[in-house]
């Protein structure tokens, strides 16, 4: 496990993380999602770093297309039959090691991921197994604020949040 302060790339999972997990499906069949202000707004400070996101879902879906693409997150592997091998390839592509990520999950499809990445996070409504492996746990739910939280606790770790803050003076 790495320390948290050389996290440079952020992993994602989707359903229960950037969403609260719940699946809507409209009266023609469109899937909807739910995604929370405070997670984007994290999401931009995060890249307005020169961080990285990767977004890593076993599913896949337009919703979820248009709001990563609206806050400009490029590395999406949707449909991930294999979560850690996504992951390999995107740190190799990057050049990272993995005791320089970190990675946000919620169910056990996410354990082999949360295993190999430098720093497992979990959102406190995860499976028992997924919050047992996780470094640290949001105080907010998946699809609630959890990966803005997690975002502060990283760059917090790093001594970057004042950073963040004088943006706002």
């Amino acid at each position: 496990m790495s320390d948290p302060a050389r996290v440079r790339l952020l992993c994602l999972d989707v359903d229960g993380v950037l969403t609260d997990g719940g699946i809507r499906i409209d009266d023609q069949g469109h899937e909807t999602k739910r995604f929370h202000v405070h997670d984007g707004a994290g999401l931009a400070i995060w890249r307005s770093l020169g961080l990285e996101i990767a977004v890593i879902t076993g599913r896949q879906g337009l919703a979820l297309r248009h709001r990563l693409e609206e806050l400009g997150i490029r590395i999406v592997i949707a449909g991930a039959r294999d979560k850690v091998d996504a992951f390999q390839s995107i740190a190799r592509t990057l050049a990272l090691r993995a005791d320089e990520t970190a990675m946000i999950g919620d169910d056990l499809p996410d354990l082999p991921l949360l295993r190999v990445c430098g720093y497992p996070v979990a959102v406190p409504d995860a499976v028992e197994e997924v919050r047992a492996v996780a470094r640290y746990v949001t105080r907010r739910p998946g699809g609630h604020g959890a990966v803005r939280d997690a975002i502060e606790h990283l760059l917090k770790a790093s001594g970057r949040w004042p950073e963040v803050l004088r943006r706002y003076e």
